[in-house]
């Protein structure tokens, strides 16, 4: 099968939109319908069904999706591990969140990599499974050299978290929602409606159960996920409402996000680095490029 033909279907498997998915990438529209095209009949299982430049996927799809990421993230820590094995160069390993991929990361990185001092030096990123309790149980058993990811209380003594970056709390309707039409609400106003909540083993679920605890009342959660791309997915289908941080992959999706005037409250990420134990000069460099540049006032 195609590489990029695969990768052009699991990022249209999360955005579900071919004009959007084919901006992210940088191709037309035409060539992305074709590559899907190719590889569905290459299997012989239809994997979206196209509606207009929207691309709902299937059940076989998400399946096929799922299994496809594991095989490309293999694959491509494979062809990494070659590379360090060939280049004199220095590797600085990076487990950090999903949405810290799109965007925010990779800037530092491109900033970071484009001084003439930091030349010898490259990444090797993972999400792992995308949770920050399992990214920083991985930093402290030396799999990660730093991670980004979320504030993990249980872990403060022994790990340091520098603040980085911060997302505004949001609700997200589907678009023919009754709240839909609201620019700005109170949390209270969402507690008449089924919500898709984070799940127990998410570092945002303490965060968002604390908003609703000031507000005295909890929502009926009809389903839970521990990742807010998930999450939104499913609102984008119609299965309720949620509150979710403002992420730049919602205003992708078919979906409405309305502003939190009350509480409000943030999601901070955090750089996580060991206190104690050995640091490689070049992951030293870029601690400290990372304190210089991104530090939250």
């Amino acid at each position: 099968m195609n590489l990029y033909h695969l990768r052009y279907f699991c990022l249209l498997a999360q955005v579900e939109n071919y004009t959007q998915t084919a901006k992210l990438l940088n191709i037309t529209q035409p060539s992305l319908s074709s590559a899907i095209h190719s590889l569905e009949n290459e299997i012989g299982i239809k994997l979206f069904i196209k509606k207009g430049r929207t691309a709902k996927i299937t059940a076989a799809g998400q399946l096929f999706a799922q299994n496809i990421q594991q095989a490309l993230t293999m694959i491509d820590n494979s062809v990494g591990e070659l590379k360090e094995i060939e280049a004199p160069q220095e590797i600085i390993s990076v487990g950090l969140l999903r949405s810290l991929s799109l965007n925010w990361f990779p800037k530092m990185m491109r900033q970071f990599l484009s001084q003439s001092t930091n030349q010898q030096i490259n990444f090797k990123l993972s999400n792992g499974n995308g949770l920050s309790p399992n990214l920083i149980a991985e930093l402290k058993a030396g799999i990660y050299d730093i991670c980004f990811c979320s504030l993990v209380t249980e872990y403060t003594p022994e790990i340091e978290f520098f603040p980085i970056a911060a997302q505004e709390f949001v609700v997200i309707t589907p678009l023919d929602h009754p709240l839909s039409k609201q620019k700005s609400i109170n949390l209270l106003q969402t507690i008449p409606y089924s919500q898709i909540t984070f799940a127990k083993r998410s570092g945002l679920y303490s965060i968002i159960h604390q908003l609703f605890q000031k507000i005295g009342f909890f929502p009926h959660s009809r389903y839970s996920m521990e990742e807010d791309q998930a999450i939104a997915g499913l609102v984008a289908n119609g299965f309720g409402i949620a509150i979710v941080p403002n992420s730049e992959i919602l205003k992708l999706m078919p979906l409405k996000i309305i502003s939190l005037n009350f509480p409000k409250e943030q999601r901070v990420f955090y750089m996580a680095s060991l206190r104690s134990g050995y640091q490689k000069p070049a992951t030293q460099k870029f601690i400290k490029f990372i304190k210089q540049n991104c530090r939250l006032n």
